[in-house]
């Protein structure tokens, strides 16, 4: 299955952590790197989250045309079961089911009661 998209925070993710990294680099903390990110995200104005809103966008499309191509091959390799697979698949359920109902009987027995 592919990978969903990232958001346009998480794209602006990916060029802040190597600024960061630059700037920081005896800091080794995750949590210091996206709190950072994060306040730098909330920071910027529209204009400036305009191209990483466009990247995700861009890559939301793609993921929504690899996704179709998925669930096409999905349906394709469904629809493409011979019918002698099918009854043996069937036939193969069916005998699993019965075996279920014979243990049911076996353990549902009743015991004779001495009065």
């Amino acid at each position: 299955m592919p990978k969903r998209p990232p958001s346009a925070f998480f794209v602006f993710m990916e060029d802040f952590r190597k600024i960061f990294k630059e700037k920081n680099p005896d800091n080794k903390q995750v949590s210091a790197v996206g709190k950072a990110a994060g306040d730098k995200w909330k920071s910027l104005t529209a204009a400036e989250k305009a191209p990483y809103e466009a990247k995700a966008a861009k890559r939301k499309a793609e993921y929504t045309k690899t996704m179709a191509a998925y669930n096409k091959k999905l349906s394709d390799g469904a629809s493409k079961k011979s019918a002698p697979e099918e009854e043996e698949e069937e036939a193969e359920s069916d005998k699993s089911k019965s075996d279920v109902e014979d243990d049911d009987d076996e353990s549902g027995e009743e015991e004779e009661d001495d009065d």
